[in-house]
């Protein structure tokens, strides 16, 4: 099958990209601790990675209270953001564009983490959910420890969470990156509040569907307002269930939320699609109904062949196509693509997560020639 337009250049709003190749999120834990600030291993990892027609960036916590893992970069502090900015000099410098992904949790951490105990819609813990640590018993490698009951949150918490995402554009402006992700998916705060099932409120926060999606549309507006819409984004994961969220109303609650974020006019509604070898597989007419409710971009991201991704954009059922593991891999993916050249596999497991040097990280070898 002819790849051609995956190689396409595109104009989401105002911003022009090379082509339709998306580098995902993809959390790496490789932040420089204490404090954990963005470093020059990371910019060289980016900067890598800077022919895909967009990066964005692994997700980054708002705050203290929204980090679940242990080593994730934050955007809250002035040392964080002045880390970001040699990532954001990087990509720009080698003809890239990049998104930074705005992270809170949520109920899916532990005090063991940050020293917090969670905090969520409801105070209903996550089944069969753990996150990492790094505690020196693991021979390097991160230790998983099981996540706590969280505490319902308070208006005034409500509050304080979504003047946390508006400070965080903010920031992620003065580090100069081209736009912001609002992480609204895979069981984080934005999908506890989306979900019937972690969303057990009977305020105006819960209850209806349009109570549900109250909290995005809000955090939204909050970050609109400080950097603009042309430079927001909203990844959602209708189809994905794990950490405890399957709720049978979602499909609609998720439409609607794509209804209402038209109306405000974000650049982007990213689907994090599942990317196991059972998953289940979105429906055309899911995507038919997507393209009609919304009308910016729409990008499509889950462990796709680059054959799968061209249909997807010959039929116009999306506008760009995310790629993870194999830009993890290969810095230099869309031109092995073009080339229908070998791709390297992942060459160490334990190396995905943490880790203070390149191995597995920055030392993933270019194509010859």
């Amino acid at each position: 099958m002819e790849i051609k337009h995956l190689f396409d250049p595109y104009k989401m709003g105002a911003i022009e990209l090379k082509n339709r190749f998306l580098m995902a999120p993809m959390t790496r834990s490789r932040s420089t601790q204490p404090g954990d600030v963005p470093n020059s291993l990371m910019a060289e990892y980016y900067g890598q990675r800077s022919s895909a027609g967009l990066i964005i960036t692994e997700a980054t916590q708002v705050s203290l209270q929204g980090k679940g893992y242990a080593q994730t970069p934050g955007i809250y502090t002035k040392e964080q953001v002045e880390g970001w900015k040699l990532i954001t000099e990087e990509v720009h410098k080698n003809g890239g564009k990049i998104f930074l992904q705005l992270w809170h949790v949520g109920r899916v951490s532990s005090s063991k983490v940050n020293g917090l105990q969670p905090i969520a819609p409801s105070a209903r813990t996550a089944m069969d959910t753990s996150v990492y640590i790094f505690d020196g018993t693991s021979n390097g490698d991160a230790t998983f420890v099981p996540v706590e009951k969280p505490r319902a949150m308070t208006y005034k918490d409500i509050d304080q969470v979504i003047e946390e995402f508006a400070t965080a554009a903010i920031n992620a402006n003065e580090a100069d990156f081209d736009g912001v992700e609002i992480h609204g998916a895979n069981g984080y705060l934005i999908d506890q509040f989306l979900r019937s099932n972690s969303n057990q409120r009977i305020d105006e926060y819960g209850i209806t569907t349009t109570n549900r999606i109250r909290f995005l549309i809000r955090v939204t507006q909050a970050v609109i307002q400080k950097v603009g819409k042309e430079k927001v984004g909203v990844r959602l994961s209708p189809f994905i269930k794990f950490k405890d969220m399957d709720d049978p109303k979602i499909l609609d609650t998720i439409m609607l939320a794509c209804q209402e974020l038209d109306k405000i006019g974000v650049a982007y509604i990213h689907l994090c699609e599942a990317d196991w070898d059972d998953a289940p597989e979105i429906p055309t007419e899911f995507r038919i109904k997507l393209r009609e409710v919304f009308s910016n971009t729409i990008i499509a991201t889950g462990n796709k062949t680059p054959e799968e991704g061209e249909m997807l954009l010959k039929a116009n059922l999306v506008d760009l196509i995310g790629f993870g593991r194999k830009f993890l891999t290969n810095p230099d993916y869309p031109e092995r693509v073009k080339q229908n050249a070998l791709l390297n596999e992942i060459s160490d497991g334990h190396t995905l997560f943490g880790g203070g040097d390149a191995r597995g990280y920055t030392d993933y070898p270019y194509m010859k020639g």
